[in-house]
């Protein structure tokens, strides 16, 4: 805990983490294809086609399909790897694990309707849209039951002199940003309050804490991302623990900007691409490394996400058919207290 306590939330990002920032924000979609810089390992990829990666672990194929299928009793035994699931890192960032296919596309769609299906809909879980709107929450599971057409509000502002009502519609494809798991974390004094968070979903902790055995699921933040979105870089401090960071990918993908600085004062900055499905596991001298999304990459959702929350098997959703080929939904999880 001594190394956490040196570090403050509020410190600026070093000019070269920033300067690596502010060039992919900037790159156009069509170049980063070309960037020799980018490191992007494919879905299905069991050798690194980039230097300074290297295969460091392997999942059981087993032991992961326990898992998944515990997570989702439903879906067929096909869906699931029948091989070592491959874990890469950079030589120049120990315990930055890279997954490029952990989660099956079935397995995907399911995460995504729990997070925004039914824990969207649980008032306990907290969301940007709090700070200066009260919500009105749907009588149904989900606030896609909503037709996306109506001329009535879901959020009603706190200072109707600042800001004007929203509609459904406008709530979910601009507006929500983010939502809580857990730990509700206060991103303006960049902790987490005194009192005790709701409870962390039970099935979405089993299935990460069943994959990532050295991380309790304690807090989580589910970002909401369209093209054009960013996230500043920054550092993850608040916990009392320092246990890996979880972050999962699903939709679009983003491009990834992680910096580290040793003790003699080397910085090393590295560049990913993270696509659908995708995990990275931030663990060792990664833990606390600065960290930021300068470009959601447009166009880039999987075929088998782009017409979700719709299914063609029912018609319950299907006027938000599509909602999701624009947007990038990122779980980021961490442990909030060292385990007694």
């Amino acid at each position: 805990m001594t190394h956490m306590e040196k570090l403050d939330p509020h410190e600026r990002p070093p000019d070269s983490v920033r300067n690596v920032y502010k060039k992919y924000q900037k790159m156009k979609p069509k170049d980063l294809d070309q960037d020799p810089e980018l490191i992007a390992i494919n879905p299905g990829s069991t050798v690194p086609h980039a230097d300074g990666i290297s295969l460091v672990a392997e999942l059981d194929p087993a032991r992961l399909h326990q898992v998944l299928h515990a997570f989702s009793p439903s879906t067929s035994d096909g869906v699931f790897a029948d091989s070592p699931v491959p874990v890469f890192e950079h030589d120049d960032m120990p315990g930055l694990h890279i997954i490029p296919s952990l989660l099956p596309p079935e397995i995907q769609q399911i995460l995504l309707s729990k997070l925004l299906h039914r824990d969207l809909a649980n008032p306990a879980h907290l969301t940007n849209i709090h700070t200066h709107y009260k919500i009105g929450y749907p009588s149904t599971e989900s606030f896609f039951s909503m037709s996306p057409h109506p001329s009535s509000h879901v959020a009603t502002p706190l200072d109707p002199s600042v800001h004007r009502p929203l509609t459904v519609s406008q709530l979910l494809n601009r507006k929500m940003r983010w939502m809580t798991l857990g730990g509700q974390y206060d991103w303006t004094q960049k902790r987490y309050p005194d009192s005790a968070p709701p409870a962390f979903p039970s099935d979405i902790k089993e299935l990460l804490e069943g994959i990532f055995t050295s991380t309790k699921a304690e807090a989580a933040i589910v970002n909401l991302y369209s093209p054009g979105d960013t996230l500043s870089m920054h550092r993850d401090v608040a916990e009392d623990c320092d246990r890996g960071l979880i972050s999962i990918s699903l939709g679009c993908d983003a491009i990834f900007v992680i910096g580290t600085t040793s003790e003699g004062g080397a910085e090393t900055v590295l560049t990913l691409r993270l696509r659908s499905g995708s995990a990275v596991y931030m663990s060792g001298s990664s833990r606390f490394a600065w960290h930021g999304v300068p470009q959601i990459v447009p166009g880039t959702c999987p075929l088998y996400l782009q017409q979700w929350p719709a299914d063609d098997t029912n018609d319950q959703y299907k006027e938000w058919r599509g909602w999701m080929s624009s947007k990038r939904v990122n779980l980021n999880v961490r442990q909030m207290w060292e385990a007694s």
